[in-house]
């Protein structure tokens, strides 16, 4: 499984480039780099999954698993290019309430910032939450 990554100062794009289904097989190596990047001390990951039309429930696992762990140490955690059958399979499963999903990669970017602002905003108002 090969991956393109984009790293930035607030966060890093990961894009899946050669799976089209997110698997028992494929989950694992997915996992290992977002663990890899999250060693890195990177928090804010955007998850684009244009490439991928099918996730079943390692990939689903997996995903959930990044999502705590970005939310653990305090960054924030987005899909975007979620085709339809993933999101209704997102949905059926109750899960889709736990991820942050935005269409595009530029509303994805804008919700990090966005996070990133607010986390600034309840550190210099006393840690109020």
């Amino acid at each position: 499984m090969k991956f393109e990554l984009d790293k930035h100062e607030k966060y890093v794009l990961i894009k899946p480039l050669d799976v089209e289904e997110l698997n028992s097989e494929t989950a694992p190596k997915l996992k290992s780099e977002l663990l890899l990047i999250h060693t890195e001390g990177i928090y804010n990951i955007i998850l684009d999954l244009s490439n991928v039309h099918a996730v079943d429930e390692s990939g689903a696992t997996a995903l959930l698993s990044a999502n705590r762990l970005c939310r653990n140490y305090e960054g924030t955690f987005v899909l975007t290019g979620v085709h339809s059958e993933i999101q209704k399979l997102l949905s059926l499963s109750s899960t889709d309430n736990y991820f942050n999903i935005v269409p595009t990669l530029t509303e994805a970017i804008d919700f990090i910032f966005m996070e990133e602002i607010e986390r600034d905003l309840r550190k210099e108002m006393g840690g109020e939450e």
